[in-house]
């Protein structure tokens, strides 16, 4: 669990500080047998999206969208209101449905996500220094720029009401973050002692929002930790996971299990929670990865069958397959085919009901995967 502090804040008004106890939990976490089950069931899970993620036929398709979408669904957690199709139209320099500023803020948390895993793959630790690096650039610019990127917090935070004396939750005083943030350090490295990889990322995750080590930002850095984690331990080899939207959809029992580990050193309660995260992720990730694989090969049959400008079709299919949003020039600029021969090809790819054009403009029109872009949208409605 750990303890409270008293601290003075504005007007010599005190409040009580939570300092939590260093990982891994003291007395240890008793594992029953039902408890157990859903561990099992959970890596099992894991293990069915992992070795989904090798048979695709080109993950980049899918990771790029599942990046995206993970990033979305964390940033709504937040307070965005920015949707996957908003992203995606910002991305090939179309207008989304909502201020810059709310997909801006989601492009930093795509970014901050790609580079903590390209960090890992080029064998950097996981590590606080990583933690950094992955805050600077998710708070570099807009909103988040005075809340001090890349650097954990030198003043006292607190969550929920206006100050630390009516706050829902005050997390440790400033001069106690950097011990709080080494020793979980240690935990992620295996000292004092290994913990399985599924409880790990479960402890840490806690752990990091306990600490709340940085002054805007946690919920997404702590969220990026528990795919990272994964990563680096082997159990995923790609960022399939999308544990966003479970924790969006059941907002309160999340909140409220994470308090009553603080308060009653509840692990247990939290721990199914997050198995049954993992089993319900991983399970959807896996169906809708087999769906669309169905779907891109069903539709490329059609274009096939037809006797004339399959090909050129097929070559504008491929980059719907990379992104589901795009333009006539964005697509003849990919493919390398004439204007034209893009427009026959969406004229094609139309009549076959494959694609289908969302602006009702004449000119500047936009076109989308249909298919594609309603499989990843389930769930992605803003707060």
């Amino acid at each position: 669990m750990g303890s409270y502090v008293t601290i003075s804040t504005v007007g010599d008004e005190r409040a009580r500080a939570f300092v939590p106890s260093a990982l891994p939990p003291s007395p240890p976490i008793v594992i029953d047998g039902g408890l157990r089950q859903r561990l099992d069931e959970a890596l099992l899970a894991l293990g069915r999206l992992d070795g989904v993620s090798a048979l695709l036929p080109d993950p980049d398709l899918f990771l790029y969208t599942y990046v995206r979408k993970e990033a979305v669904l964390s940033s709504q957690i937040e307070g965005t209101q920015s949707s996957l199709s908003d992203l995606l139209l910002a991305e090939i320099d179309e207008a989304p449905g909502v201020p810059l500023d709310d997909v801006a803020e989601v492009s930093r948390c795509v970014a901050a996500f790609e580079h903590g895993i390209t960090r890992l793959r080029g064998g950097f630790p996981l590590s606080n220094r990583l933690l950094r690096e992955i805050h600077e650039i998710l708070l570099k610019g807009g909103r988040g720029a005075t809340k001090q990127p890349g650097q954990f917090r030198r003043s006292q935070n607190w969550i929920g009401g206006t100050r630390p004396g009516n706050a829902v939750f005050v997390p440790p005083p400033a001069d106690r973050v950097q011990g709080l943030m080494t020793d979980l350090e240690r935990f992620l490295h295996d000292r004092p002692e290994r913990a399985p990889t599924l409880i790990k990322a479960a402890l840490a995750h806690v752990q990091f929002e306990t600490i709340h080590p940085f002054l805007d930002g946690n919920g997404r850095v702590g969220r990026i930790l528990i795919t990272l984690l994964l990563i680096s331990e082997g159990v995923l080899r790609e960022p399939l996971l999308y544990l966003s939207l479970y924790f969006k959809r059941h907002r309160r029992e999340y909140y409220r299990l994470l308090g009553a580990v603080r308060e009653s050193g509840d692990w247990t309660g939290w721990l199914e929670f997050f198995a049954d995260a993992v089993i319900e992720t991983a399970g959807s990730a896996v169906e809708t990865s087999r769906r669309l694989t169905r779907c891109f090969d069903e539709d490329l049959e059609m274009i096939h069958a037809i006797p004339r400008g399959g090909g050129s079709a097929a070559m504008v299919h491929a980059r719907f397959r990379q992104r589901p949003l795009s333009t006539i020039q964005r697509l003849a600029q990919e493919t390398k085919l004439a204007v034209p021969t893009v427009i026959r090809a969406l004229e094609t790819l139309q009549r076959l009901e494959i694609v289908r054009e969302i602006t009702g403009r004449r000119r500047n029109r936009v076109f989308a995967y249909d298919q594609y872009l309603t499989a990843l949208n389930e769930g992605m409605e803003p707060l």
